[in-house]
């Protein structure tokens, strides 16, 4: 079936763009949600309007968005859980999670489906991001440490594995040092 799509539609396409979809998807979810429209002759007619009149709706979202988008790239999130001895967490950090903590800080109102992020099940940093616009993605860093353990010493702890494997790597640079002379 194809279809003329009225609104930006993550991962199909945006508005005036005509596209290929399964009938399925076309009649129960992107035309009664007001999302397409079925591909007719006399639909075609109109798509120039609709893309013209989608790209000044996306500017004016966009710019009213920056701002948010621009507290929201730099945001950094810790959460402190119970892990085991692997680094396993015994529960897992979700996206509702993820919206909740970043709603807290900034004061905003995103939703847990404007964040992609699979859910975290390890110790460690890892990266969330925020669909606010099809156009604006920043990407949200979040740390997860060991409950009763310092955010700091979970971050210091790769960089002091990482100098131990340079220090393996160049052996010269260690009989040279005043460390192994003693």
């Amino acid at each position: 079936m194809k279809v003329l799509l009225l609104k930006d539609v993550y991962k199909l396409g945006r508005a005036g763009d005509v596209k290929k979809v399964a009938d399925g998807y076309g009649r129960n979810y992107l035309i009664p949600q007001g999302f397409a429209l079925l591909a007719t002759p006399g639909a075609m007619k109109h798509a120039d309007q609709i893309r013209k009149n989608a790209v000044v709706k996306r500017a004016a979202l966009n710019n009213e968005l920056s701002g948010v988008a621009e507290l929201v790239k730099d945001l950094v999130l810790s959460f402190s859980m119970k892990a085991g001895e692997t680094g396993k967490l015994y529960g897992s950090i979700t996206n509702q999670m993820v919206a909740d903590a970043i709603n807290e800080k900034i004061g905003t109102q995103i939703d847990r489906h404007q964040i992609e992020l699979q859910p975290i099940r390890t110790l460690g940093e890892h990266k969330a991001i925020v669909r606010l616009t099809v156009d604006l993605v920043p990407v949200i860093k979040v740390i997860v440490h060991r409950e009763g353990e310092n955010v700091v010493a979970n971050i210091q702890k790769p960089t002091a594995v990482k100098s131990s494997v340079t220090k393996a790597i160049e052996p010269e640079a260690e009989t040279v040092s005043p460390e192994t002379k003693e």
